[in-house]
């Protein structure tokens, strides 16, 4: 009774243990603890004990699988592991760029990169090559595309 309960506790420890460890090691590990247990049960309670230790630890690992989905991302813990940073404007509206002048900071054909007050823009032409530069004028903001014209 000692094993089968030491090898499914340390299986979950070691299942656990692969929601921060790199490798997967400790999760196969984990897996084969508790492979272990179940079939030690078997063989040490017979068939019908083996079927309620098998089910016990099915269930056991299907609820503890949910627990971890519920709580672990927002735990104290996960946020060692997790990024809460954005990079960039993504899909961001500008509205306030609209009317703005600037410089294409390079050629424009129809599309490049353009210096509107302090910021670097990229930023679409109405169609026209505009040379490195020239100075431009946010016409519309269109979603996350800025589109200019030549002053």
């Amino acid at each position: 009774m000692v094993l089968v309960v030491t090898l499914l506790l340390v299986g979950a420890v070691l299942l656990l243990a692969e929601t921060v460890l790199p490798g997967m090691i400790a999760g196969i590990l984990g897996v084969l603890c508790l492979i272990a247990g179940v079939v030690e049960g078997y063989q040490e309670f017979g068939t019908a004990m083996g079927n309620w230790i098998l089910l016990g630890t099915l269930a056991t690992l299907f609820v503890g699988f949910l627990a971890w989905l519920k709580y672990f991302p927002d735990s104290r813990f996960a946020r060692i592991y997790t990024s809460h940073s954005t990079v960039g404007e993504l899909g961001t509206e500008r509205p306030e760029l609209i009317g703005q002048s600037g410089v294409a900071h390079t050629a424009l054909r129809p599309s490049g990169v353009a210096v509107i007050g302090t910021q670097r823009v990229d930023v679409v032409t109405e169609g026209a090559l505009i040379e490195r530069g020239t100075a431009v004028k946010v016409v519309a903001v269109e979603g996350a595309r800025v589109v200019v014209r030549q002053i």
